[in-house]
Order: structure tokens, then C-alpha cells, then sequence
């Protein structure tokens, strides 16, 4: 049973004491007064007795059925009636103690909700009232008959007095301490409230984040694009049109003949640029087909037999998952980019692709055996201004996904490309 289950219990059961235990407890005064009238009580006084005992069931009747009532209806009730009906409560239970000194089990109620009736100060003086009346019924009845019973009265007194001082203050303790748990309940609701809105604050940023790095990715595009035609197409053109106005001034009609050659065969070079240039603007090969195939097609025409390639070989392991596009864009892109590297630069014999599924990641290894680099002397030329822009790209990928990617490479050892990206499904 949980803590608030049990208090919730806790609290139903004292709510039915409070409702039903009036009537249990007059019903044991008056079979206890029952059984000793002969002994305690004259006839006149138990005819008294026995119509005050009537009184008191109607007046508990009356505040029952008022409960009822108000707890239909769900109106707070008003004060001064609890104040009245503990005030007759309290005067019935002295008349009916004064009588037959058993009747003081009725009086025992005002230890248990005189705090619900009426304020603290009249709860008090209630309980003063209560132990006058316990302490008259323990001592012999009241009013005391000789000293004997003057001096238990007292004593009888002075401990329900003490009780009294207890309850009041393991009352007041409790008080306290449901005041402390409304005020915990309260600071937790006011926390969640600020949690609530710290979570919308970060959706928020969240969605400025994706779209500032959305823009980011644009330029970085952008920039690649500019640099990859600067590098090739517009290089390509300018030897175009140094070759074909050389042949125009060429009064050789052989030499005029080689250098239009030359211009023919650089515009179907550049020709040849531009259109992987314009491939290269989306990932079309993942349109059809999942991240795995998509680098086996890649892969076959990164090395495709017959022009000096290498030899090539993807290896998948783990779990194969759909990725969200943006993962499978950016692991198909940097292998692309890889390639195009082994391709230009490695003279490789051999190249492997591996793609790995690993529970919260996922990584992508291209390995060649080709002539290696100093990554440390490429990272100062492209500081010095230079090209390199292909290794700045895939960590830039890598990165907007908050992945990274490594590169190890040496002189005449090869290089081993290796990017690590949080795996995100598809939903």
C-alpha cells in the first residue's frame, strides 16, 4: 500500500468515527447506565436519563442529516452551527455523567473533533469541560460525595488535563505537518508548472535550432557546390577557351586540330563534373532504396571495372533499421565524398565500405590501401587558404547530427575514414 493510499484510508475512516461513532458511544453509556440504574440513579433521575439520552439522538440525528446534505449539495457549510452543536453536545454529556457517572463514554467525543466544531479557544475550554466531567464520573460521580473523592477528583483531573496538553499537541504537530504537505504539493505544482514551461521554451529553441541548422546546412551546400565548381567545371572552362583561342591563332591547321582535340576532350570532362556535381544536390539514390543498397550502387560506381579502380567490398553488420532521412543522407553523402577522395587522390587497388547498426549509433568506416596522406598538413594548407574541402564537409555532416567523424591516414599507409552518428529511426 502506497503513502497516499494509506492516508486516504486514514482519512476514511476517521470520517466514518466522526459520523457513526456518536451513536456507538451513546449506545454503550446507555446500556452501562441501564444495567446500574438500580444502583446509581433514583426513578425521577432515570426517567431524566432516559429523555436526555432521546435528546441526544435526535441532536446527532439532526447534525448527520445535515452532513448529508451539504455533502450532496458540495457547499462549504457555516461555523456557528458546529459551535452550537458542540455546545449542546458538551451540556448533554455533563447533565447525563452528572446522573450516572457511566454516561462519561458519550463525553469522550469532544477528545476526538472538537477541533472540527469550533476554534481553537473553545476547543479548549470544551476539553476543560470534558475533563471536569471524566474526572467527576472516575472519581465516584458527581458532585464529589466526601474528601476522598474531592482528592481524586483532583487528581483525575490534573491527569485528563495532561492529556488533554498531549493530544493538543501531537494535534497541532499533525497540523503542522499537513501543512508542510499541502505547502511540498503546492511547490511541487509550481515546479511542474515551471517544468511545463521550460519544456515549451525548449521545444521552442529545439525547433529554432533545427531550423538555424537547416540554414547552416543550405550554405555549408552552398559552399561545397562553390568549391567543388570552382575546382573542376570552372577550371575545365577556362582550359576550354584557352585551348580553343589558341586554335584560332594557330596558323598550323594541325596544331589547331590537336588543340580543338584538347577542348573537346575537356568539355567532356567538365560535361562529366557537372552532372555528378548535380547528382550530388540530393541523395537520389536513397529515393528507392535503403541506406545499404544505396552505398553498394555508390560503391559500384565509385569503382567501376575497367577505368584503373579498385577492387571494392561493403560489409553491413548489426541490425539493419529504417534511418531517418537525414541520417542516411549525411552517412551517403560522407561515403560519396570518401570515394570521390580514393577515386582523384589514392590511387588505391583496394577499397571496403562498412556499415555498422550498434543499438544507439550507427558508424560508417571507408578504408583504402592506397598512398595516404598527413591529415595534419592538409588541416594547415586548408588554414593557409588552400583546398581540402571534401574532410571539412564530412565532419561538418557529422557534426549537425551531433556526430564526428575521424580520419587516420599516413604517407604510403592508406586511409581510414570513420563516421559515427546517433542512430535515429525512421518514426
Amino acid at each position: 500500500m502506497s503513502a497516499v493510499t494509506a492516508v486516504t484510508s486514514a482519512e476514511q475512516r476517521w470520517k466514518q468515527f466522526h459520523r457513526w461513532g456518536p451513536y456507538a458511544l451513546l449506545g454503550i453509556s446507555g446500556s452501562l447506565s441501564a444495567l446500574t440504574a438500580e444502583e446509581i440513579t433514583t426513578p425521577r433521575e432515570g426517567t431524566v436519563l432516559l429523555a436526555l439520552f432521546a435528546v441526544a439522538l435526535v441532536w446527532h440525528g439532526a447534525w448527520t442529516a445535515r452532513d448529508l446534505r451539504l455533502q450532496r449539495s458540495g457547499r462549504p457549510g457555516r461555523a456557528w452551527p458546529g459551535a452550537v452543536h458542540f455546545a449542546g453536545r458538551l451540556a448533554l454529556a455533563f447533565a447525563m455523567t452528572w446522573l450516572n457517572p457511566f454516561c462519561a463514554i458519550y463525553a469522550l467525543l469532544t477528545y476526538f473533533d472538537a477541533d472540527r466544531l469550533v476554534p481553537p479557544f473553545w476547543a479548549r475550554a470544551g476539553a476543560f469541560v470534558t475533563a471536569v466531567t471524566m474526572a467527576g464520573s472516575q472519581s465516584g460521580g458527581l458532585p464529589p460525595a466526601h474528601t476522598g473523592n474531592w482528592i481524586a477528583f483532583g487528581a483525575l483531573f490534573a491527569l485528563h488535563i495532561s492529556l488533554v496538553l498531549v493530544f493538543e499537541h501531537i494535534g497541532n504537530k499533525e497540523s503542522q505537518i499537513n501543512r508542510e504537505r499541502v505547502d511540498t504539493i503546492d511547490k511541487l505544482e509550481r515546479a511542474n508548472a515551471r517544468l511545463e514551461q521550460a519544456l515549451t521554451e525548449n521545444a521552442g529553441l529545439h525547433a529554432q535550432l533545427l531550423v538555424q541548422a537547416r540554414e547552416a546546412g543550405i550554405a555549408d551546400e552552398r559552399a561545397r557546390l562553390a568549391a567543388e565548381i570552382h575546382d573542376t567545371i570552372a577550371q575545365g572552362l577556362a582550359g576550354i577557351v584557352t585551348q580553343l583561342q589558341a586554335a584560332l591563332d594557330s596558323p598550323d591547321p594541325d596544331a589547331a586540330r590537336q588543340r580543338a582535340e584538347r577542348a573537346a576532350e575537356l568539355a567532356r570532362r567538365s560535361l562529366r563534373e557537372a552532372r555528378r556535381s548535380v547528382q550530388n544536390l540530393g541523395p537520389g539514390a536513397l529515393e528507392h532504396a535503403p541506406l545499404p543498397e544505396a552505398l553498394k550502387e555508390t560503391l559500384s560506381t565509385a569503382a567501376a571495372p575497367g577505368d584503373g579502380a579498385p577492387t571494392s567490398q561493403l560489409v553491413v553488420t548489426g541490425t539493419v533499421e529504417p534511418l531517418h532521412d537525414e541520417v542516411e543522407a549525411t552517412l551517403l553523402r560522407i561515403a560519396q565524398e570518401a570515394l570521390a577522395n580514393v577515386t582523384k587522390h589514392a590511387a588505391a587497388t583496394r577499397v571496403g565500405v562498412t556499415l555498422s547498426y550498434m543499438g544507439d549509433e550507427v558508424t560508417l568506416d571507408i578504408r583504402d590501401d592506397g598512398r595516404g596522406f598527413d591529415p595534419d598538413a592538409v588541416a594547415s594548407r586548408r588554414t593557409g587558404g588552400t583546398s581540402g574541402f571534401g574532410l571539412t564537409g564530412m565532419r561538418a555532416r557529422a557534426e549537425r547530427l551531433a556526430g564526428t567523424v575521424a580520419i587516420e591516414s599516413a604517407p604510403g599507409q592508406g586511409t581510414a575514414v570513420s563516421a559515427r552518428v546517433p542512430l535515429i529511426r525512421h518514426d
